[in-house]
């Protein structure tokens, strides 16, 4: 068992037991989010979303929404009588940029403590700038650029040098301050973004680097670039845009009425009065930063939180291998030989870089994924759950090689058509290691039919033309007809004649 498994199986059994929820108040919208428990790679159960409003006047009158504060006191306390009956046992209430900056907020969240006999906790923009940077190292270990977090009321800037948090600040630029603000006036608005920038000298240390974007808004603006390409995984965490495609459809959105907002597949009713300034600010960020990258990630404040909760141990693990780990914890057959299946690998895959021994490593995590489902169907299935694994830390080319490693796995082929949409993201060479290591799983659960004892008697190689397979001394019965075929799979995948010793 390498040591990247050791660590991530022993965050996984680490991680305290029983629901945890977060209901984030923001300056638009609220949010609850109850997760299955504080993990490295929280995963959630529950998550409902409602729009009150609170940040709306707050630019002119300097108080929040009065409509938006009854709507929001009747959600929030349906959100806390929920999560209690979910039997969460911590319940975190986060409020942001409209409740800090509004001359009633600390009344308003009296009153939120008083119905339901739960604190609020009102984040600072220097925190909530830094749990947003902690959500996105949370999903991207390796983060190396610019985050921004933009909601209703604030966008936070962080600077991110490969997985540590440098300078960091936050603007009155969200949507619903900008509309105020300027009275929508697209031209007001881009000199009022421009100004808050060109204060920012630090924004020149991050230019040409990868930008990660958070925030309802945002992630809107990359489900829009899913659907006018046609993007087959639409999955918002590392989506990824060039910055010439980004740049060329923000200034497309940003200079769009609702009217013809509305004729665009993806854009949400709820979205339309928000999305063309908050895409504006995009506009103007990535004209001054020039990133080379723009990757958008779905964990922000309110994974940051949890995650900042951890001790530095459970940080450092791997969140992919975390979840993976926690996943096979709960539907696995065979726990320990999974541990072991990967050293049995091993030998096959020396040398072959830090980015495919964590493919393969997850791959042997979820080697018996899909034990409970019909025989004809488990290869399917395998590739569907592997496709859209709510886990970090997993580019989507990565995604698919590891669903078409599980595939093959169950006797599944990389050339089904059912797996065409996606086959393009991934290259010959990702297919081929697919092959390799998704035929060697399959072989491994033939000779040892799920066991730990029976696959530690056998051993396997690759020298030369040829891939040789171990038996023990008078060890004829762990061999037959289905280990053959499934030897000589195995053997086609690296293209070596296969024999027996």
């Amino acid at each position: 068992m390498t040591a990247s498994l050791r660590k991530a199986a022993a965050a996984a059994r680490a991680a305290r037991p029983g629901r945890v929820a977060v209901i984030d108040i923001g300056s638009n919208s609220l949010r609850l989010v109850v997760f299955d428990k504080r993990s490295r790679c929280p995963v959630p159960v529950f998550n409902e979303k409602a729009q009150p409003g609170l940040g709306k006047g707050l630019e002119r009158d300097g108080v929040l929404n009065p409509d938006g504060v009854k709507a929001a006191l009747i959600n929030i306390a349906r959100f806390v009588t929920m999560a209690e009956a979910m039997g969460v046992e911590e319940i975190d209430m986060l409020a942001t940029a409209a409740v800090r900056d509004a001359g009633d907020g600390k009344a308003f969240t009296a009153e939120i403590e008083k119905k339901t006999g739960r604190k609020v906790r009102i984040v600072s923009g220097e925190e909530e700038a830094r749990l947003s940077a902690m959500g996105v190292i949370a999903g991207v270990p390796e983060a190396d650029g610019l985050m921004g977090d933009l909601g209703g009321g604030s966008l936070e800037l962080v600077a991110i040098n490969k997985g540590k948090i440098g300078h960091h600040v936050t603007l009155p630029l969200g949507p619903l301050r900008l509309v105020e603000a300027t009275g929508g006036d697209l031209d007001a608005a881009q000199k009022l973004i421009d100004k808050q920038f060109e204060k920012l000298d630090w924004l020149s240390e991050v230019k040409g680097k990868t930008l990660y974007p958070v925030g309802g808004t945002w992630r809107g603006f990359a489900r829009i670039h899913m659907e006018q390409t046609d993007y087959p995984l639409r999955v918002i965490h590392e989506y990824r845009m060039q910055r010439r495609e980004a740049e060329d459809l923000a200034k497309l959105l940003s200079r769009l009425g609702k009217r013809s907002l509305a004729d665009i597949a993806g854009v949400s009713r709820r979205r339309m009065e928000t999305l063309p300034l908050g895409v504006l600010v995009l506009e103007r960020l990535l004209k001054i930063i020039k990133p080379q990258l723009i990757l958008f990630s779905a964990y922000g404040l309110r994974e940051g939180f949890l995650f900042s909760r951890l001790d530095e141990e459970a940080q450092s693990a791997d969140p992919l291998l975390v979840g993976c780990a926690d996943l096979a914890g709960a539907e696995g057959r065979f726990g320990q030989v999974m541990d072991q299946l990967d050293d049995w690998l091993l030998p096959l895959f020396r040398g072959e870089g830090h980015a495919r021994a964590r493919l393969r490593e997850a791959a042997c995590i979820l080697s018996d994924i899909a034990w409970r489902e019909h025989p004809d169907y488990r290869a399917e299935h395998a590739f569907m759950r592997a496709l859209r694994l709510p886990v970090a830390g997993i580019t989507h080319p990565e995604r698919v090689t590891l669903a078409l490693i599980l595939a093959i796995r169950y006797g599944g082929s990389a050339d089904a058509t059912e797996f065409d949409p996606v086959r393009h993201l991934v290259t010959e060479d990702d297919m081929a290691f697919a092959a390799q290591v998704g035929t060697t799983i399959r072989l491994a659960y033939a000779l040892s039919g799920g066991t730990e004892h029976m696959l530690g008697l056998t051993s396997i190689e690759k020298s030369g033309t040829r891939l040789t397979l171990h038996l023990p001394k008078g060890g004829e019965a762990l061999f037959g007809e289905a280990v053959q075929r499934r030897l000589d799979a195995a053997g086609r995948a690296f293209g070596l004649a296969t024999a027996i010793a």
